[in-house]
């Protein structure tokens, strides 16, 4: 009984992952409707569930490429990517986000690993630095992030700087 569990719950895993169509896009080439969704999903997940007030239009969209991916016209995983010296000395990452309804079907995994594969295919095997959230270290550290920070404030949210060498 738990093998068939196991069998549906990584069918269900692959359907709703593989439904998903990606796209990474510097800000020139996206859309008006893809950049609104894009702040959409953004403004939901880090203003309304997270309760951040971060200034969130911080001229550092125009620097970057963005990687999201949509299903059923809405963004459900995003994240925006920096050349080395864009962000930090080294290339980064930032931005990250899962919308609720993607949650716990393995779309973050999916988005770090499009993630990391973008910075691989633009600028090469380089470090990269994070700002992560602290409750996200295991995660990160499972994809060779390590952390280099003690804990810090960023607009009420625990964070801790991580690279990937």
């Amino acid at each position: 009984m738990n093998m068939a569990l196991g069998l549906i719950t990584i069918i269900t895993f692959i359907k709703f992952v593989s439904m998903i169509q990606w796209f990474t896009k510097s800000f020139e080439e996206l859309t008006n409707s893809e950049l609104y969704a894009i702040m959409q999903v953004r403004f939901n997940v880090f203003i309304i569930e997270q309760n951040c007030m971060a200034e969130d239009l911080d001229d550092y969209d125009q620097k970057a490429l963005h990687l999201y991916g949509m299903e059923n016209g809405e963004v459900v995983a995003y994240t925006r990517i920096f050349g080395p010296g864009k962000k930090y000395e080294q290339a980064a990452f930032g931005r990250v986000l899962t919308a609720k309804e993607a949650r716990g079907k393995g779309v973050g995994k999916e988005l770090m690993k499009r993630t990391l594969d973008v910075i691989a295919a633009h600028y090469g095997k380089v470090p990269v630095k994070i700002s992560a959230q602290s409750y996200l270290l295991k995660f990160y550290s499972e994809l060779g992030f390590e952390q280099v920070s003690e804990e810090y404030d960023d607009y009420g949210l625990p964070h801790i700087d991580m690279i990937r060498h």
